[in-house]
């Protein structure tokens, strides 16, 4: 009873803001904890499904076909903002407006996406970009449109999750992937028992997170988003101009983004082949486990942050900023160190016995993740109150010399060196964004660091 209590009083406790934020960070981490036993259970299981030099391809093909999202010019993350700017005036027109000309803008990105993919993808050479041993016979080609093609159906789709979040309610879009992470497993049990593993029937059930999202969208947006909900009358592409203007900007960041990160696995597969791409993404997802605890609670900040800097509660910023940067310290010097010293026996009891991962590549992958959510953090923040400028030109100069630096090291000290390619951009990026965040919560941010 006194738990329960301390509980209640620690949610209510603070302005109107703070307290939805602390009742989604409660149930994010709820949700989380499931869609993260989840996951760890899928791993395993489509390794021995598929075998680990499959699954590697396997995610290759999704690192990929994930740089397809970048086509949406940052217009997620610009409607995320505007939203949020309009909700917080209770502009309702204004932001149904916005959420409707935004899904007529994403459908039209993803079947033009299609269209041209299918064109050109007869005549591409998959198996030597992408690596593939000679001796596996599988359709690549195939398996890469049908993947593109449920990628685009979810691009529009998981425009839910962006609308939950500019509201401040994440927890909802957490739940959603959460329904179709569970019907993936389910889905892949039983075809372990029924179909023999290929790459094809993998890419089938996966189709199933974004059937998830539909079925949320009908039932969201003829509820309670119902006054925001998408309409053909309500598409005015003279907004696009506003979502793009702070859109536009998120877009060369996600392609900075993308080149940072995403290019890892293509760095990997040509020095050292699909299989040590397993290695580095089962070890990724492991460790991604404490970033994912840290994204919940910095996620709701995004849109709170837009929220209280339109209403000028500058006091509110630099409090909720303090606290998570506290946080973050706890996180890096304590919980992850602390987590390393587990994973040899979380690694023996979670992955075949074909899969060996080096204590090296694990220690690597600790210091990447304290770097890159503290990156995160830095970046949640600016985005929130739309200080991008600085951001784009480190994204820009650091994807310049990530690739090559990445393909040296890697080279040199496999695949620990592409991560510490990695980590010297995160470290660069976070002095400067870091810089950038106290100069804006002082009030002494002048020219670049106020734009």
């Amino acid at each position: 009873m006194f738990l329960v209590e301390s509980l209640n009083r620690l949610i209510k406790g603070g302005e109107g803001r703070t307290v939805k934020i602390k009742r989604n960070i409660i149930a994010s981490f709820l949700i989380r904890i499931l869609t993260i036993a989840i996951n760890f259970s899928i791993v395993p299981l489509t390794i021995e499904y598929v075998s680990p030099v499959k699954y590697g391809v396997w995610i290759i093909v999704t690192s990929i076909i994930t740089w397809f999202s970048f086509f949406d010019f940052g217009m997620a993350n610009g409607l995320r903002n505007r939203l949020a700017a309009a909700l917080a005036f209770n502009d309702i027109e204004r932001a149904k407006k916005y959420v409707s000309t935004t899904y007529a803008v994403f459908t039209l990105l993803a079947v033009g996406v299609f269209i041209l993919f299918a064109l050109i993808n007869p005549y591409i050479n998959w198996g030597r970009f992408l690596n593939v041993p000679s001796a596996m016979d599988e359709d690549i080609h195939l398996i890469m449109l049908v993947v593109l093609g449920t990628f685009c159906v979810q691009f529009i789709a998981q425009l839910l999750s962006t609308v939950l979040i500019a509201m401040q309610e994440p927890a909802k879009g957490e739940m959603i992937t959460l329904f179709g992470q569970a019907a993936v497993l389910v889905a892949l049990l039983i075809l372990k028992n029924t179909i023999p593993g290929t790459l094809l029937v993998l890419v089938a059930a996966l189709t199933l997170t974004p059937l998830a999202f539909i079925i949320a969208s009908f039932f969201f947006y003829g509820r309670k988003l119902k006054a925001v909900a998408p309409s053909f009358k309500s598409i005015d592409f003279s907004y696009t101009k506003s979502i793009l203007t702070v859109g536009g900007v998120f877009f060369f960041i996600q392609i900075g983004a993308l080149i940072l990160v995403q290019t890892d696995n293509i760095i990997i597969t040509n020095i050292l082949g699909p299989e040590a791409v397993t290695e580095f993404n089962v070890t990724y997802k492991l460790y991604s486990v404490i970033y994912m605890a840290f994204s919940i609670i910095i996620n709701p900040y995004w849109s709170a942050f837009t929220d209280a800097y339109a209403k000028k509660d500058f006091h509110w910023i630099e409090g909720s900023i303090n606290k998570l940067r506290k946080l973050w310290f706890i996180m890096a010097f304590i919980i992850i160190p602390v987590f390393f010293v587990m994973t040899k026996f979380i690694f023996r009891i979670w992955l075949p016995d074909s899969l060996n991962v080096a204590p090296s590549l694990s220690i690597s992958m600790a210091v990447y993740m304290i770097c890159y959510s503290c990156l995160a953090l830095n970046c949640y923040f600016l985005n929130g109150i739309g200080k991008l400028k600085v951001q784009l030109l480190l994204y820009v100069v650091v994807s310049i010399v990530n690739i090559p630096m990445g393909i040296v090291f890697g080279k040199l000290w496999g695949v620990e060196g592409v991560i510490l390619a990695n980590v010297m951009a995160f470290i660069v990026m976070n002095i400067v964004l870091w810089i950038q965040t106290n100069r804006i919560l002082a009030n002494k941010a002048t020219g670049i660091w106020n734009s």
